[in-house]
């Protein structure tokens, strides 16, 4: 008996395909992957290169492109806010030519003096600069600076401009010189 069981435990040996039934007609043809030639997979590596290099000067040029806007743009600015530093050093002399005008008695000096005003002011127009003149309105940190508080008159209301000492000057929003300014208490 335990031979018996010996000779049912032990693994019997497979069959060949071709012996089994139905023989050879039975078999499946498993189709074999063709080998692929070291001609064909230096191509595939080749393609996969030049797409790599394809992608990478895509992403440099791109980088280029930035970096080329970027300087412009910076350069531009630079060039722009240079402009507005010589202007400013401008500021004190049209404020003196309008206290010239102020205090000029003489006619022809005169009109000397409003002319040279005019062409000052024409120079702040073309470079895009506008006068902060604030007087009558609320009193603004960002564009104004005060250096004095009066005590308000009948009707003033506290916190505005009554007077300006100084002009102030914005380009684009960006302010240049602040205005010194009288204000309310």
């Amino acid at each position: 008996m335990k031979k018996e069981q010996k000779k049912r435990e032990q693994p019997q040996e497979p069959i060949p395909a071709n012996e089994q039934e139905g023989g050879a007609e039975a078999q499946e043809e498993v189709p074999e992957a063709p080998e692929k030639s070291a001609e064909a997979l230096a191509l595939e590596k080749a393609q996969a290169d030049a797409e790599d290099f394809k992608r990478k000067w895509y992403l440099v040029t791109a980088e280029y492109e930035n970096y080329r806007r970027r300087t412009a743009n910076e350069s531009a600015q630079r060039y722009r806010e240079g402009r507005a530093d010589v202007v400013s050093k401008l500021f004190p002399i049209g404020d003196n030519l309008e206290r010239a005008l102020q205090s000029c008695a003489d006619e022809g000096t005169r009109k000397g003096i409003v002319m040279v005003t005019e062409a000052f002011k024409k120079l702040l127009e073309s470079e895009k600069i506008e006068v902060i003149d604030p007087v009558g309105q609320p009193f603004d940190a960002e564009k104004h600076e005060a250096i004095m508080a009066v005590d308000p008159a009948e009707g003033e209301e506290s916190g505005t401009v009554k007077q300006v000492y100084l002009k102030g000057y914005e380009q684009n929003g960006k302010v240049l010189r602040f205005a010194q300014v009288v204000v309310v208490k």
